[in-house]
């Protein structure tokens, strides 16, 4: 390992270049920033990542032609670049990510790192986001990295070596703060709903949101929940210290909150900190759904743009226009699905636009993408209940559909449903 300056530590990157940055919270941003101050030098060097927090400097207008992003889930940062072209998005089960490293299939020239700085036995920790870094990092030809003092120093799967690093950076940028969106009323009736459906004993896939974080408000009175997830929030935090999660009856990483990376508040990065309650491990393990299905009591709670009356899930565009990714939605629904007592559960709002657009649907917008088929969707929620489509005809999903749709928009559904011989 060499420590050098930011600028030093990416003057190696040439034009067609592919290089791959830590995601969420954890975004490399130095060395993302030092890269960016060399684009008049570059052209066409492809960024890979997943969602990745901060303003994004690669993905503006001006930046087409030095880097293209290949877009392997969609955050906000990213969306206008993707659907103006100047992006790429890579449809992939969040899984699978780690494979697309390890098999060659996108190969990697460099990795941007963020990690603590090496612990007496020469360690770094990954701090908030595992994710596919270690795919990512020995697939790479060079690795980059921040050694950062302000990142929190997790502890399971988490921790890279300074034999495994070329270049290093000094610096203290703490990792990107997410703060829960206001809670409203339609929320807090979903998550109602949702922690009906929650028994004692599971373990939980709980995002972020404001859907989850009613949830979580609904579960003070229950009692030994773990947590088996991709990601998590400040909402877990909430719930450890009212001592509802303490993971005594999961039934493998007992007593252990397991993900990938989290986004929260510094709150949730300090909880995290040298905490040996919380295990990280990268989405290969995380994802499984082998290991999902383990946990019989396995609940997972994810979202959806819309669902049409046959159970179809739309979760990564709005019709044409791409939103986020495939993400993790199909390896949990499908993990809590096989489990024993698993529950596997879409949460959205009967509407959006204010209240001008049904989101469940007789036809899905043209373009709008199938992440859950109508044969993995189980148990879809909003605020005026629950619909359970496990073994139900198509007729019989249309009545629970429409039973649990805005009732302004029950009666066109109806008449929908009776074109469509459906009802």
């Amino acid at each position: 390992m060499r420590i050098v300056t930011a600028a030093e530590a990416v003057a190696g990157i040439r034009s067609g270049d592919q290089l791959y940055l830590q995601c969420a919270a954890a975004t490399p941003s130095v060395l993302l920033d030092a890269l960016v101050a060399r684009a008049p030098e570059l052209e066409g060097v492809s960024v890979v990542h997943l969602h990745c927090e901060g303003p994004g400097p690669h993905l503006t207008p001006e930046m087409a032609p030095h880097f293209r992003h290949r877009a392997l889930f969609i955050g906000p940062n990213a969306r206008a670049a993707v659907n103006e072209g100047r992006a790429d998005f890579v449809p992939v089960f969040l899984s699978d990510v780690p494979r697309l490293f390890q098999s060659g299939i996108l190969p990697l020239d460099y990795v941007f790192v963020n990690a603590t700085p090496p612990d007496a036995h020469g360690f770094c920790s990954l701090g908030t986001s595992v994710e596919a870094m270690h795919a990512a990092i020995r697939a790479a030809k060079t690795v980059v990295v921040q050694l950062n003092r302000a990142v929190p120093k997790t502890l399971g799967d988490s921790f890279i070596h300074v034999d495994d690093i070329d270049l290093a950076v000094e610096c203290e940028v703490p990792p990107y703060e997410v703060h829960l969106p206001a809670i409203g009323d339609v929320e807090r009736r979903i998550g109602g709903f949702v922690a009906e459906l929650i028994p004692d004993g599971a373990t939980l896939q709980l995002g972020i949101g404001a859907i989850p974080a009613a949830t979580g408000s609904f579960l003070l009175d229950k009692h030994d929940l773990g947590v088996h997830t991709e990601m998590f929030t400040d909402t877990v935090v909430d719930l450890v210290e009212a001592g509802v999660i303490n993971g005594s009856r999961k039934e493998r990483n007992r007593g252990k909150i397991v993900a990938a990376f989290l986004m929260g508040t510094k709150r949730a990065y300090d909880f995290v900190d040298d905490n040996p309650m919380i295990e990280m491990r990268p989405v290969d393990f995380t994802n499984d759904t082998h290991v999902i299905r383990s946990f019989s009591r396995m609940v997972a709670i994810n979202s959806a743009v819309e669902v049409d009356l046959t159970g179809q899930i739309v979760a990564d565009s709005i019709g044409h226009r791409m939103y986020s990714g495939v993400g993790g939605q199909m390896d949990f629904i499908r993990g809590a699905s096989l489990a024993e007592e698993g529950r596997a559960i879409i949460a959205l709002p009967a509407t959006a636009q204010g209240g001008e657009r049904s989101r469940i649907v007789a036809s899905l917008q043209e373009g709008a993408g199938v992440v859950t088929t109508r044969a993995h969707a189980r148990t879809i929620v909003t605020e005026y209940g629950v619909a359970d489509l496990w073994g139900r005809s198509l007729r019989e999903r249309v009545r629970a559909l429409i039973a649990i749709a805005d009732p302004a928009f029950r009666g066109d559904l109806e008449r929908a449903a009776q074109r469509l011989n459906l009802a």
